[in-house]
This record gives structure tokens, sequence and C-alpha cells, in this order.
């Protein structure tokens, strides 16, 4: 939201020494999010869009050196994936200065509306793959330690909430939450298959990844697709991303089984495991093509991937883990819906039932989401 961020003295001192001008109050309102935003034109006519990290979160000067460390990549390498353009940053004040998109609209806003078509789905995989095919060298050497390389790992799914949930969370979380990892931490054969996935991916070959990649980063501008938020940028499994954006797609098809039917009207979905199942994955054939199109794009861009990458990329158990991914990120999805909730509805355990299905036995999903070999 915007506030009073764009009349900061951090803001507008640093909008000064980058050449662009004054950022006037009451701007456009940018993107939503944890982090505070501005967004407008400022005295000079140049449209910037100001984030600032916030710095009372203990991993804020970490995400803020991964931004940095891919603004670094995007500058040496013009393969990189397109994002909006990086003007400048202040690293004390936690803040990043961007050109403005006006009128750019989120790949999450283009897939309600049924835009977010075929031809949009392979861009975003051949962006992707691109990033995935980077070599290891795509950073300057002085930007080791920045927070791409261990030990800073991604940190979900959180297998010690398994066992138990701290003390810090437990105080804040809403009663659906509670609920929900309630019913997950008597699941030990989930928690098994989540610590044998995690186990899979340390073993597996690194890439540059994006590390949080969901349909709302991708922006459409110009006739353009950008990638933006950078800030879990990193080497890791290439697997997540992949496994990302085809959990969008299957959280997608469960928003669409319909919740009219008196099956799923309460809260405690009175069909089976089995037919929750079967009504996800029928929803999903109808969006299915999307991840299709984004495999295809992936892997035309890997294709030729350079030797330093290859293993990563070329890997045969890259599609499995991506599946399980796409089940653990449903399961994730259903933990961000529940926050603003009492109770679990029928459709958030329908969606943790699928995606613990996709979690157990990756192996029966991965041509069904379309990751086929």
């Amino acid at each position: 939201m915007t506030d009073d961020l764009a009349t900061t003295p951090a803001v507008q001192g640093l909008l000064e020494r980058l050449g662009l001008g004054l950022l006037p109050p009451q701007q456009t309102d940018g993107p939503s999010g944890r982090n505070r935003n501005a967004a407008g034109r400022t005295t000079t006519g140049r449209a910037v869009f100001v984030k600032q990290l916030d710095a009372r979160q203990p991993d804020a000067a970490r995400r803020f050196r991964r931004q940095l460390a891919y603004e670094e990549a995007a500058a040496a390498r013009p393969g990189t994936p397109a994002s909006p353009e990086c003007l400048g940053w202040d690293a004390d004040e936690l803040l990043v200065v961007f050109e403005w998109l006006e009128g750019a609209r989120s790949g999450s806003d283009l897939a309600s509306g049924e835009e977010f078509d075929d031809g949009l789905a392979r861009t975003a995989g051949e962006m992707i793959g691109a990033l995935h095919s980077l070599p290891p060298d795509a950073l300057p050497a002085r930007e080791t330690g920045t927070g791409t390389e261990e030990p800073d790992p991604i940190l979900l799914p959180p297998l010690k909430f398994f066992e138990a949930l701290p003390l810090a969370y437990h105080t804040q979380a809403s009663g659906a939450s509670l609920e929900a990892w309630g019913m997950l931490q008597r699941d030990t054969e989930l928690a098994g298959a989540l610590r044998r996935l995690r186990a899979e991916e340390a073993a597996a070959p690194a890439a540059f990844v994006h590390g949080d990649l969901r349909l709302d980063q991708f922006l459409l501008h110009g006739g353009r697709l950008r990638l933006c938020d950078w800030e879990e940028f990193r080497r890791a499994d290439p697997a997540r991303d992949v496994g990302a954006f085809v959990g969008e797609w299957l959280h997608r098809a469960v928003l669409d089984i319909p919740s009219k039917d008196a099956e799923l009207s309460g809260p405690s979905p009175q069909l089976s495991h089995a037919d929750i199942v079967m009504r996800g994955v029928a929803e999903l054939n109808r969006l299915r093509t999307r991840n299709v199109a984004f495999w295809e794009g992936y892997r035309a861009a890997t294709a030729s991937a350079p030797a330093a990458s290859a293993a990563a990329v070329a890997d045969p158990r890259l599609p499995v883990r991506a599946t399980a991914f796409a089940g653990w990120h449903l399961i994730d999805r259903m933990f961000a819906s529940a926050e603003q909730r009492p109770r679990l509805t029928a459709l958030d355990r329908a969606a943790a039932g699928i995606g613990r299905s996709a979690v157990l036995h990756p192996e029966k999903f991965t041509t069904v989401l379309g990751l086929e070999a």
C-alpha cells in the first residue's frame, strides 16, 4: 500500500541522488504485500515503483541482498528473465527503486479472467528455463555470500512444525491455521514423505531459482511478460520453481470445484478422499494445457544449457520432485487462505487432500499435471 512512504526523507533523498526527481504524495497504489511500497510519476515524469523491506523482519537484510544479487546477474547476463528495470537502491534503508509498469496486469488477474493462455504459459516456461540454465558463475565473484548459497536454505515446508508449533506462531495464528496444523501433525505419512522430499532436494543438482514463484509474480505489460520479486533468488533445486508454477494451476483447479455442491458446503466434506481427488483432477484437465505449454517452453529453453548447469535441468527426477513440490504448494496455499478464517472450509480440506496425494505419490501425478518426460 502507498501510505506515506513516497514522502519519507529516505525515499526522496534516494530519488534525488538517482536523478529521478521527487515523488509527490497521494500516488496510485502499488501492489500490496509484506513490504511497503509506493508507485507513481516523479516531478521529472519518470514512472517509478519504490519498495522498502521491513527491517523488523529477521530475514529482511538477506532478502534485500538476494534481490540485489539478481539485479547483478541480470545486468551481467542478457539472457536473464525480463524483470522491471532496477533504477537504484539504498542498502541502509532497504529501499529499491524500479521502473513502474503502469497498467501492468498480474498473472493471477489474467488467470482469473481466463487470459493467462497457453502462449503466456509457454513464455513463462521459457523464462524459468533460461533462469535455471544460468551457469554457476552468473554472479560476480564479489556477490559470494549474498544469500544465494547455503547456509540459507528455503525453509518451506517447515518440517519442525510437524513436531511442535513455535510459541510466536501459535499465539498469532488463526483458528483455521491451528486446526490445519492439528490435522497435519497427526499425518505421519505426509511428514515422512516431506522429509524424504527435502532429503532428495538436498542431493539434487542446484540451479539459480526464483524461489517464490507464483502467478502474481508475473506481470504483462505492453505485450511482454515480466517476472518480479526476486527476494528469494538463490541456488537451489529447480524443481521448486517448476512445482510452484504447476501448483498454482492445481490450486486454481481446486478453487473451481463447485462449492455450491451440498457435499462441499459444510465445514467437513461428505465426499470421500478418492472423490475429492477425482473432482480435483477433473477440474485440472481444463487447465492442464497451461502446464503442458509451460513444460514445453521450459524444456526448449534448457535444451542447450551450458555444461555447468546441464545436470540440474536435465535431472530425470526433476519432474517427480516438482510434482511433490506442487502438492506442498497446494497445502501452503491452504494455509494462506486459512490465515483469515476461524475454521477450515471444505475446500481447504479438499486442497490438503489433493496436495497430500501429490506429495505421497508424485510418480502417479507427473503426467496428470502435464510434466511428461
